[in-house]
């Protein structure tokens, strides 16, 4: 009898499969061409040089020895970089492309919903607008595109927007595809004020946070789900 739990159980840790998942970096293990007295020509005791080690930063853009713009150094005392062993984050020019794919093929399931269901934006009564309709509407919009963004992100990290040009959601500390609840928090930042009351002005806000933010391009509904999206090819 065996006592390892099934597969997929318990934990909030992504699985092991998955292939967006970083995967633990491995401590450097020396150079034949070190000597007693350390690699930087001092002691063994000698701290690297500012800048990296005897080379400068590293070229690859980790900088494990001091360094890079995240001073990350995942084998001494400073924290690591997060980004490490993740693909380079997508750009924000290409992010607002994908949302507004995004947004154009929701709107379409959304009028043709409303309009199977009678809930149509505007419906004028002699002298009044009915409000509950308009309502109505805004519901139905608020539902489908939280489930668009919260389910298809939970299942791979890219809605079709992204997945057309080349990009995913990844967790910011693991590089994993986002678990439900992680997606969910996103997609409810994101579209709940788009529907209910200020559309353009937020997402210009929320999706254009990206634009300036530093150093890891998140807009304001990837910083409260702690994500990032990052390039696919």
């Amino acid at each position: 009898m065996t006592t390892e739990p099934p597969p997929g159980s318990g934990g909030g840790e992504p699985p092991e499969d998955d292939p967006f998942r970083k995967r633990p970096q491995q401590p450097p293990q020396g150079s034949p061409y070190d000597t007693p007295q350390g690699p930087y020509g001092g002691g063994a005791g000698q701290p690297p040089p500012p800048g990296g080690g005897p080379y400068g930063n590293d070229p690859y853009g980790g900088a494990p020895y001091g360094g890079g713009p995240y001073g990350g150094d995942p084998y001494g005392g400073q924290p690591a970089d997060p980004l490490a062993g993740m693909p380079p984050l997508a750009e924000s020019g290409r992010r607002t492309l994908a949302r507004i794919i995004d947004m154009v093929i929701v709107f379409i399931v959304v009028t043709l919903l409303a309009w199977a269901f009678g809930v149509a934006q505007y419906t004028v009564n002699a002298d009044k607008i009915q409000f509950g309709k308009t309502f109505g509407r805004e519901l139905v919009a608020v539902i489908m595109y939280v489930a668009y963004d919260t389910v298809l992100t939970a299942r791979s990290g890219r809605t079709l927007g992204k997945k057309w040009l080349g990009m995913r959601v990844a967790d910011l500390d693991n590089g994993a595809t986002p678990s439900v609840q992680t997606s969910l928090i996103r997609a409810l930042v994101l579209w709940v004020p788009f529907a209910f009351c200020c559309a353009c002005l937020w997402t210009a806000i929320c999706g254009g946070w990206s634009y300036f933010d530093k150093p890891y391009k998140q807009g304001l509904h990837d910083k409260a789900a702690k994500t990032v999206v990052v390039s696919t090819g």
